[in-house]
């Protein structure tokens, strides 16, 4: 249970190297981003947060890590790097970090978290709008670059979906309640879909000229894919990619994300005023 999980800021050398060892583990051995442990002691110094989640033994089970800083005046906190290990996922985690870190600028007088997603991921993106009630900021092409070093990113980049989080607890609960009156509208359901590559709707330059809304396609899963049909997963990079590019170029905003297991799909719902 989550319940025999401390999360507590890093202190220790021995807790900066478990971090560093931590991000080995999580993006790979050649993974050319690792933040190193000066670093990630150095931030908390200016307002950064470097938290880690330990079990019972001490042993270090995930991190978060972000910078704080000033965007046009006001104070504001970039999430840089979240991890959880595969043996403890799905036992909310991830979420206890993310609370700490928000309680920790929230002192600050921190306004808003900032953060990236790849969003060919469905479950991050249902997490991500749904349960923390993020908005979409921008739809960026390869953010880090197309080599990594990180063999979860292979051969598709690293195109990442900008979303801000509020630190106000009311202001989140208004943002999860636009986010579920979208998936929960008519309108959204019968909406026109882009990007499916196994199920061609109405062109996309057709669609995108008209006002009203939109659903962007993703596959419920891209992981085993990305394993078992690479060319796969590129043609769905390119494809959701032009999706997201021309509409944002168009006007258009994400307002949230239906997830559709049983039909093997995600779909962002998208609109124009």
């Amino acid at each position: 249970m989550s319940d025999a999980i401390t999360i507590r800021a890093l202190e220790t050398q021995a807790d900066y190297a478990a971090c560093v060892a931590l991000q080995r583990d999580t993006w790979g051995r050649d993974f050319n981003d690792v933040v190193p442990a000066s670093i990630l002691k150095v931030t908390q110094k200016v307002g950064g947060v470097t938290a880690g989640a330990f079990d019972r033994t001490g042993l270090l089970v995930g991190f978060v890590y972000g910078m704080t800083g000033i965007q046009n005046g006001v104070v504001v906190h970039w999430s840089d790097m979240l991890a959880v290990r595969p043996s403890v996922q799905n036992r909310g985690i991830g979420r206890r970090l993310k609370e700490f870190q928000r309680e920790a600028v929230a002192r600050l007088g921190c306004q808003q978290i900032y953060w990236t997603f790849d969003p060919l991921v469905a479950r991050n993106a249902h997490l991500n709008f749904n349960v923390f009630g993020v908005h979409a900021v921008e739809y960026v092409r390869d953010m880090y670059g197309r080599v990594t070093g990180s063999s979860l990113h292979r051969s598709i980049g690293t195109d990442r979906m900008v979303v801000a989080w509020p630190v106000d607890e009311a202001a989140q609960a208004e943002r999860r309640r636009l986010a579920a009156a979208a998936r929960d509208a008519v309108e959204s359901a019968s909406a026109p879909v882009l990007s499916d590559i196994d199920r061609p709707g109405r062109p996309l330059a057709e669609v995108v000229g008209a006002r009203g809304r939109l659903r962007i396609a993703i596959p419920a899963d891209i992981e085993p894919m990305l394993v078992r049909e690479e060319a796969r997963a590129v043609a769905w990079r390119d494809a959701t990619r032009e999706a997201f590019e021309t509409c944002w170029a168009s006007g258009f905003r994400v307002d949230g994300f239906r997830l559709d297991a049983g039909n093997g799909r995600g779909f962002y719902l998208l609109s124009r005023p």
